[in-house]
Parts: C-alpha cells; structure tokens; sequence
C-alpha cells in the first residue's frame, strides 16, 4: 500500500497569531479539526509549563539509518534547536558531504570554508571549525564542505582513521568552561568511514525510521554494524533512541509500521511521532529549523515534544543537574 501524499504548501499568510499555526489557521469546518486544535494546545500548554533537565556529562548521539530520506538530517537539525531553545548548549557536527545540516542552521559551508574535513584529514582542532548557528545563540555547528566527500579515500591511509573525530571531539570537551550539553552527529545513508567516525565518536544511537513502505529495510543490518562497532571499537555505544518520522494518521500502513517498530524496540521507541508537515520540508530551505520557521505548527510541536522526551530519558536527579 502507498501512503497518501503530503497536502498541498498552504498560500503565504501574511499575517497571523504566533500561536497558530500557519498549517490551521485557515477556516475549516468540522469537528475532527477542532479536536486536533484543542490537543494541540494542550500539548502546547503542557511543554511551555516544563522545565527540561540537563543531563550531569554530555550526550553524543550519532543519527544514523542507512536508507536515504528517513529525515536524519530533519532530525538532528530540529532535535537540536529544540534542545537549545530549552536551555541545553548543543552542538550539531555535519558529517554529510552534502551539508543539509549546515543550510539547515544558517551556516557556510562553501568549498573554501574550514570544515570538518580538516578537522579529520589534517588533525585541525575542532575548536577552530565551531560556527555559531543562526538558529539560536546556544545552538553551535561543525560545518561539512563537498570536499568531505573524498575524505572516505584519504582516511584510509591514516593513523587511527575510525578514532579521527572521536579524539578531535574529546579534546573539544575537555578544554571547554562549559561543555555542550548534547552533541549530535548527523551522518551520511551509507556505512563508510565517516560514519564509522561518528559511532566510535557518540555514546547513543538514535535512528529515525519512517512510517512508510519498506521502512525497516536495511534495520537488521545497521544494527549488527552497532554492535560490530561496540564489540571492536566503542565499547560504550548503544541504541538508546527510535523516532518514528513521516507519519500519515490517514494510512493504515503508517499504524501498521508504527505498532510493528514499538513490538520490536519497546524501551527504546519514543512515544513522540514526527508527523508528515509541509513547514518540516519548507524550513530548511530558507536555512532555519521548523521551530523557528513555524513555531506553532504541528511539526514544530513534535519536535520540540521528542526532545524533552530525550532530555527526561537522560536526566538523573535534580541534584546532578545544578
């Protein structure tokens, strides 16, 4: 069965409440609708009444799946303005040559910028690629330029060549005042030595698995390569992290995927569900996140729900967290 298509990109609005998103605040009749707006304003409600924990040591997640277009680079992106907007430093390393993360946040990434190329193939110290993102003054990026697309070949020949970022980003930590609360790395949809770097790099996996056909394709062998990596190389990696994305509510086939996901990875699934929303797809290109595009609308929501979801998973006491 095929999932329905996305709904058509609303007309502009030229101006609206804040709290109402561009998606709804267009006149419709019926009661479904005003069900849906009356959750999503208690949801809504429920986040801005809520003080997200910080975690005691820093958090790095490496976002993986080895299929295309299951949102990793949506996820990091948004996950991270989320986190920052609640009070967490966050840095988010652009591992994709392609350097959607980096659009995406507002920062350069033309062929003659440092990135983190250097950082990997030349030893340059991470601190001297850190941009601050235009997103938001807690939200920082490590660039990726088209130049990283070589970088697979030239590791080869390295000294430590799966260890390059992990020993970059350590030293990073280590010689902060004030560590980031949360590091995400989003990587690229194959299993090379730049995503080799980012698993021996991170502590958690978080993997977004779309509510479509064919979504779990390809899962079993991304795990084993996990627990590859674990056994050989990163002792301390594990799965902490599923989050389902591209959910149509209108398709069985996106309940089926979902219920299937959750019978499989019970503790680590969120209870958060990353709906299909045009203003997720439009907000990277006008180099922001969806948050900041569209605060008020349902991706936006949901977004910013899976994030305190994650900070609550990794909060310990209160105590920890002053």
């Amino acid at each position: 069965m095929t999932p329905a298509a996305p709904a058509p990109i609303a007309p502009p609005v030229e101006s609206h409440d804040p709290d109402v998103s561009r998606e709804t605040s267009t006149t419709h009749g019926g009661t479904p609708l005003a069900d849906q707006l009356i959750d999503e304003t208690r949801r809504r409600m429920a986040l801005e009444e809520t003080v997200l924990p910080l975690p005691p040591e820093t958090r790095v997640f490496t976002i993986s799946n080895q299929k295309g277009g299951v949102g990793k680079t949506t996820t990091a992106v948004n996950l991270a303005a989320a986190l920052a907007r609640s009070g967490a430093r966050v840095l988010v390393i652009d591992l994709d040559p392609q350097g959607n993360a980096s659009t995406a946040l507002g920062v350069d990434h033309r062929s003659e910028q440092q990135s983190v190329y250097e950082v990997l193939v030349q030893d340059l110290a991470l601190s001297a690629v850190v941009r601050p993102s235009t997103e938001h003054e807690r939200l920082d990026c490590v660039p990726a330029t088209i130049h990283l697309a070589g970088a697979e070949i030239e590791l080869v020949s390295l000294v430590a060549r799966e260890q390059r970022l992990k020993r970059a980003l350590d030293a990073h930590l280590a010689q902060m005042d004030e560590p980031y609360h949360y590091v995400f790395i989003d990587c690229p949809p194959s299993l090379g030595l730049l995503t080799i770097n980012a698993f021996v790099a991170a502590r958690e996996v978080l993997i977004p698995i779309q509510c479509e056909y064919y979504a779990l394709e390809g899962l079993s062998q991304l795990l084993s390569n996990i627990e590859l990596i674990e056994k050989h190389l990163n002792p301390v990696l594990r799965l902490s992290t599923i989050l389902l994305t591209m959910y149509d509510s209108r398709t069985n086939l996106a309940q089926q995927v979902a219920q299937e996901v959750r019978e499989h990875f019970p503790t680590q699934t969120l209870g958060t569900i990353i709906p299909r929303s045009v203003r997720v797809s439009e907000a990277p290109s006008y180099g922001q996140s969806v948050i900041s595009y569209d605060y008020a609308s349902t991706g936006s929501l949901s977004y910013r729900e899976a994030a305190a979801e994650i900070a609550r998973r990794g909060a310990r006491t209160p105590e920890e967290n002053h």
